[in-house]
């Protein structure tokens, strides 16, 4: 057996015609490969190859140019950058990994607290959105799990359908007169008339491997799955057809929980995060471009063994405020965010 993997390995480092294969490190003008929107590469081979060899480059398999700057319109994240060596007839090729970050660091916002509204205390909220002056809550745990219709200023449930103990509900987003609810770990999500909130039907994830967070900008809707990505739907058919990266400036963030869209951004909820604080993101390449602190908002809900994180957050286009709450909390908060100075 060890004769024939060693035989084996050595068939892989010879080319064609008996000669071993060539060494190539791509070289990009960054330290660690990491590099900020607005930064240039500055590509290069360094091979054990003789000259007369051409060189092309690609980005995530796009041909570029090896001086490529990165602009406002590269999406932020990890890329393959490929290194293909032509000389003669014959093609050589290496793949690195390279990182495109954020090239400041996010706004800081803080909040003002317009109004309070009263919330049901045992609710683990996980989505939250406003139809008109109706609000729409999903709430999760095995066994706890529901889709709510509220009358927000009495904090009265209108309308409740509870999901079976086996599905653990995530987040919701109303689209097309449709109520679209997540659920966590059992890949699947519900979609559920408007009118008389009876489901219809539901639908699987693809890649995604997990359910978090929906919101929708009226074309697509976005999904989150504990990882820094954000996920594109197709409304359709609910299948995943693109993907975000979030990024700040000096990494990727994880676990972004609740979605909302808020006037041509995404706002999201970040799940055990240090602090209670939702970012703010740029959609079309994965900047966060802001964070609002939330600190001190807990504290202003009635103190318990069940009480959770903050998670909610519903924006009301009319008054063009926040409405936030958190999984637990008895109170419903509506504010106005202000930046920080």
């Amino acid at each position: 057996m060890k004769i024939l993997f060693s035989l084996f390995s050595a068939i892989l480092v010879l080319t064609c015609d008996g000669t071993k294969s060539p060494k190539i490190s791509i070289k990009t003008g960054h330290k660690g490969n990491i590099a900020k929107l607005g930064d240039t590469l500055k590509l290069n081979v360094v091979t054990s190859l003789e000259k007369d060899y051409q060189v092309l480059y690609f980005l995530n398999d796009k041909p570029i140019r090896k001086d490529y700057k990165f602009s406002i319109s590269d999406q932020l994240g990890d890329y393959k950058i490929k290194a293909l060596i032509k000389k003669g007839n014959e093609t050589f090729q290496n793949t690195i990994k390279f990182t495109l970050l954020a090239s400041k660091s996010p706004r800081l916002y803080t909040y003002q607290i317009i109004n309070t509204y009263p919330h049901d205390i045992e609710a683990y909220t996980q989505g939250l959105e406003f139809d008109d002056e109706i609000l729409y809550e999903s709430t999760g745990l095995n066994g706890k799990s529901s889709l709510r219709k509220i009358d927000y200023l009495k904090g009265n449930v209108l309308n409740s359908i509870n999901l079976n103990e086996s599905f653990f509900g995530e987040g919701l987003t109303l689209f097309d007169n449709k109520i679209i609810q997540l659920t966590w770990k059992s890949k699947k999500g519900f979609i559920y008339n408007k009118n008389d909130m009876k489901i219809e039907k539901s639908f699987p994830y693809k890649e995604s491997k997990e359910g978090w967070g929906l919101c929708n900008d009226n074309k697509n809707l976005y999904k989150s799955d504990g990882t820094n990505f954000i996920w594109v739907l197709d409304p359709e058919n609910y299948n995943e057809v693109d993907k975000i990266q979030v990024m700040t400036n000096k990494t990727s963030l994880k676990n972004l929980n609740e979605l909302e869209w808020v006037e041509g951004k995404i706002y999201a909820n970040t799940y055990q995060f240090n602090k209670d604080v939702v970012v703010i993101i740029n959609p079309l390449n994965g900047e966060v471009e802001g964070v609002i602190d939330f600190s001190g908002l807990k504290e202003k809900v009635k103190q318990h063994k069940k009480l959770n994180v903050l998670n909610g957050i519903a924006y009301h286009k009319k008054r063009k405020t926040l409405f936030v709450t958190g999984k637990n909390w008895n109170k419903l908060f509506e504010v106005k965010i202000t930046p920080k100075i």
